[in-house]
């Protein structure tokens, strides 16, 4: 096997940070070292196969977004990015593991929707991934199915109280698969907005004309957000379920679950970067002249965009740094614009919902330490070490220690990333959500499972790298 040396990093972890040397033998951390140590009597650095030199630079662990959807069939049309193209995109921005959705919908078997995103992704991804198992029609057939996804590895389910007719399930369904999840162990993700209430003030604002995108996000209204959270935190606590609620954006959602979890509830929640840096009136437009710019459509997701008036991604950043939300993934969901967004022209409804920002997660949280808004520790809290620990693969990802898999990012803090236009990009889309952002720092080298797959600016990774990674139940739990 080869062997490897990261020598004259600074390695961080979620609880501090120290000069080290790493060694990696074939694909596992073997040994953390003093910089410079001596192993069995030799000069270590003369005795293995690699050194790679961090010098002045962060070692950290490879990030993990545990909320993607590749190739995710929505609106008409599909997401854009396949197993093999979004798991390249995020290898080129120091994730080397993600989380997918497979889907089964109303009428369809969990376990052929299940075989279905096997299909998708065996034999493509550049990086290691694992499946959490959407439910969107929750029968007696499904809710019987649901404890076997366990022995898959799949150890976490996502529920949507929007969506109606697409995903969505009532109070009665989620009751019912809340159940399995407290008698499984099982983590209940929620999309928390209230889909029927929304589907109505859609329809009224078309009828009224208003159909360009900035009215996506006034249908979405917040209260709708924090009404749901609320509904799913108290059929949570009556069930006993761990609940996770997914893509916040609402300051009122984030006190719903800070009052939950004061309260000792297993009540948990991510945000995405769109909700700290990007708003409603920058993106969308906030005056009339503003609304007819489509262009709008690129910040079309689902929560949607906030106000920045209202305070809510001041209050998103705040909530990291008191960990009243637990992790930021990116919901990476792109469509582009040609042929997939422009479906929606002339009506906001039919814009699929979605930003790409599997390759700019880690930077963009980078972002937040140079600004001060968190702290180096928590950075690496945030991306990568949480989400390990919420869904079960602690002690394998998401730390630098012995045994570990030797997914590892150099980073360089004197470095700069501009994220430029999409050709500079390596996301199936046809624009940026991002551009013009301007990151003080920068993805050197990226390890995956002990391979260098990014280094100096060049990709040495191969479609077919990454496995297939079962999952234990979550290590995060109250």
């Amino acid at each position: 096997m080869t062997t490897t040396l990261i020598a004259g990093g600074i390695v961080v972890s979620a609880t501090g940070r120290v000069p080290a040397d790493v060694l990696v033998d074939g694909e596992r951390i073997v040994a953390v070292l003093a910089p410079g140590s001596v192993l069995l009597g030799s000069d270590l650095a003369a005795s293995v196969d690699t050194v790679l030199d961090a010098t002045g630079k962060y070692v950290i662990p490879g990030g993990i977004d545990a909320h993607t959807h590749m190739e995710l069939p929505f609106g008409g049309t599909a997401a854009s990015d396949t197993f093999e193209t979004g798991t390249r995109a995020a290898a080129w921005g120091g994730t080397t593991t993600i989380i997918d959705f497979a889907v089964q919908r109303t009428g369809e078997r969990i376990q052929d929707g299940l075989a279905e995103w096997h299909r998708k992704a065996a034999g493509t991804c550049a990086i290691d991934y694992g499946f959490h198992q959407i439910i969107g029609g929750v029968d007696q057939d499904a809710l019987a199915a649901m404890p076997g996804l366990i022995d898959e590895g799949i150890t976490s389910f996502k529920l949507f109280m929007a969506y109606p007719g697409v995903f969505y399930s009532d109070d009665a369904q989620i009751l019912k698969a809340m159940q399995v999840s407290r008698d499984t162990g099982m983590l209940t993700m929620m999309h928390a907005e209230n889909g029927p209430v929304i589907d109505v003030l859609a329809e009224q604002l078309y009828a009224e004309g208003k159909t360009d995108p900035y009215f996506h996000g006034i249908a979405r209204a917040w209260q709708m957000e924090e009404e749901a959270t609320h509904r799913a935190i108290m059929l949570a606590n009556l069930t006993g379920a761990p609940l996770y609620v997914v893509h916040v954006s609402a300051k009122q959602a984030v006190e719903q679950l800070a009052w939950a979890r004061d309260r000792g509830q297993n009540a948990f929640g991510e945000t995405c970067p769109q909700y700290l840096y990007l708003s409603l009136e920058d993106q969308l437009g906030a005056s009339s002249e503003q609304w007819g710019r489509f262009e709008g459509a690129k910040w079309v997701c689902s929560t949607p965009l906030r106000s920045r008036a209202e305070g809510h991604q001041d209050s998103m950043w705040q909530a990291l740094r008191t960990n009243d939300l637990q992790m930021v993934s990116t919901d990476h969901c792109p469509f582009c614009m040609k042929d997939q967004k422009e479906l929606g022209r002339g009506d906001f409804r039919k814009i699929p919902n979605g930003i790409g920002s599997v390759e700019h997660r880690m930077d963009l949280m980078y972002q937040g330490v140079v600004t001060g808004e968190l702290t180096l520790e928590r950075w690496v809290e945030l991306t990568s070490t949480t989400p390990a620990r919420m869904f079960g693969l602690y002690g394998q990802k998401g730390v630098i220690a012995p045994g570990a898999d030797a997914d590892i990012v150099i980073y360089d803090p004197n470095g700069h990333t501009s994220i430029g236009v999409h050709e500079s990009h390596h996301m199936n889309m046809d624009h940026s959500a991002w551009e013009g952002f301007e990151i003080d720092g920068h993805v050197d080298t990226v390890l995956s499972r002990g391979r260098v797959i990014v280094d100096g600016g060049v990709y040495h990774g191969s479609a077919g790298h990454g496995r297939y990674v079962k999952r234990a139940l979550s290590q995060y739990l109250i």
